[in-house]
């Protein structure tokens, strides 16, 4: 399967007017357009790879790990604070997010074993077990109740150990990763929880520049380190 290249996110780096089609990501932990098939990622973000034929041959030795696995799909998605590796040239990058959308920060080899996840939702399973679902699409089970939906939690890869837990309250550290504001970040200063079904909830984010709001959803909070 192909996507039109008019149609592929800019941060792809893939010139649209070359060929007609473009890789199609495989479905996965992330939306369509909020990632980067791998092969993509090597071959035209990385500039690893001079050609798909080359960027194949690489993945599918299973030389690039994300999230500490090894991925053979030059189709995978790789989509937002996904860690990538490349052990045998010992580069190491984090997906992060700026005001073009998701954008590759290499990083140090002691930050690619931790990952901050945003909690999308979470449910509770007999035993009394609270299960979080996570941005990326992976499931954490805990026995402790103190996790909410817009927390974040920072976890160890591969082990998905909790490290830290950051709450979705005021002053905590925030990242704007969708919406006309992405990749903005600061402090949340002041959170307004609608008050009838026809208003949204907002955040209002404090930078440098100054305060600008956002629809909470939209909001990360924690830090990587």
């Amino acid at each position: 399967m192909h996507l039109k290249r008019y149609s592929i996110p800019k941060f792809w780096k893939m010139a649209k007017k070359e060929n007609k089609y473009a890789i199609t990501p495989r479905a996965g932990p992330h939306k369509k357009n909020e990632c980067i098939p791998l092969l993509v990622l090597l071959r035209n973000v990385l500039e690893i790879a001079d050609n798909s034929k080359e960027a194949q041959a690489v993945i599918k030795k299973g030389e690039i790990l994300v999230d500490k696995k090894p991925r053979k799909d030059p189709n995978y998605p790789v989509g937002f604070m996904d860690i990538v590796e490349i052990p045998g040239a010992k580069k190491y990058y984090r997906i992060d997010v700026n005001s073009n959308g998701l954008v590759v920060e290499e990083i140090k080899p002691a930050e690619a074993n931790k990952k901050l996840c945003r909690i999308q939702n979470k449910k509770t399973l007999k035993g009394g077990v609270t299960q979080l679902n996570l941005h990326d699409g992976r499931n954490i089970r805990t026995e402790k109740k103190m996790y909410n939906t817009n927390d974040s939690i920072l976890i160890e890869l591969p082990s998905q150990k909790i490290l830290k837990h950051y709450q979705f309250t005021e002053r905590s550290p925030a990242t704007v990763i969708a919406g006309k504001n992405i990749g903005i970040k600061g402090k949340v200063k002041e959170i307004f929880d609608r008050k009838t079904m026809f208003e949204a909830n907002r955040v209002v984010i404090q930078t440098k520049e100054g305060d600008m709001e956002t629809v909470k959803e939209y909001v990360l909070v924690g830090e990587t380190k």
